[in-house]
């Protein structure tokens, strides 16, 4: 647990200092989806998560609320006296374990892996819990910026792909693939799984990443029924939303991406 920790401590006091919502993205819905009844969404702020509605998701929350959601943050552990009356449950990059609706589950590379894979689990999806990367469909020769497209035949074929083009994840896990998903994100032949090296790691106190394996036939985003309900894992967390980090733009607010409609699908689909 302590090298889990110190792993996360690593990670984290970086991304923390760089990394912030942009206040400037424009989160305005001309024409909202939910005009008379508004879908009760309840984002989970009781992990210790990274990704907050006040926080690095300001910008996702803002656009779910314009678009007519009602977004609700919680503070409180999960459970049917919590979760009742909600359609869907946001749970994006927790940081602590965690005891007929949808849900949204994002955990980002490690360390987040570590806290989302026992949740995932029960949907029968393995997170790497290490660093996804493709040096052949990447953007600007950043082998972590992943480009799911129409052209690289990397977005798959699904209600909530449905006017998008084109995907771009901004470092993050890869997912297997749990039999009857539909692939959002999947990764090509050429995409590796990077494990961070926990030992090295303590001993330089830098985070240090292994050997790569091979990341063939997994994906950074799948959708699946799941009993009455829906759900939707993503290997990733800042495509869903819109930041800065030493001036430059990643998220939904970075040119050339269909991000902003690849989330407010993603709700939509969840919310039927």
């Amino acid at each position: 647990m302590k090298t889990l920790v110190l792993l996360a401590s690593l990670l984290v006091a970086a991304a923390q200092a760089q990394q912030v919502a942009d206040s400037n993205y424009d989160v305005s819905v001309k024409k909202p989806t939910y005009g008379h009844v508004h879908p009760k969404v309840l984002f989970d702020e009781a992990h210790n998560n990274f990704h907050t509605t006040i926080g690095r998701y300001k910008p996702f929350a803002d656009l779910m609320r314009n678009d007519g959601f009602h977004i609700t943050p919680s503070d409180k552990p999960f459970g049917k006296e919590t979760l009742q009356g909600y359609k869907i449950l946001v749970i994006a990059n927790a940081r602590a374990p965690k005891g007929g609706g949808s849900l949204l589950l994002i955990a980002d590379h490690a360390p987040m892996g570590y806290n989302a894979e026992i949740l995932a689990k029960r949907f029968s999806v393995d997170m790497s819990k290490g660093f996804t990367a493709d040096e052949k469909h990447c953007k600007d020769k950043d082998e972590t910026t992943l480009i799911y497209s129409r052209e690289n035949g990397l977005l798959g074929k699904h209600e909530i792909t449905k006017g998008i083009n084109t995907v771009v994840a901004f470092t993050g896990q890869s997912l297997s693939i749990p039999k009857g998903a539909s692939v959002l994100l999947q990764l090509a032949s050429t995409a590796t799984d990077r494990q961070p090296d926990i030992e090295r790691s303590q001993k330089e106190n830098r985070m240090i990443l292994g050997d790569s394996i091979s990341a063939k036939g997994r994906a950074q985003g799948i959708a699946f029924q799941h009993g009455k309900g829906r759900v939707v894992i993503l290997g990733e967390a800042a495509m869903l939303t819109a930041q800065v980090a030493d001036g430059e733009k990643f998220g939904m607010n970075a040119p050339g991406n269909d991000n902003r409609q690849f989330a407010l699908n993603i709700m939509h689909w969840l919310a039927r």
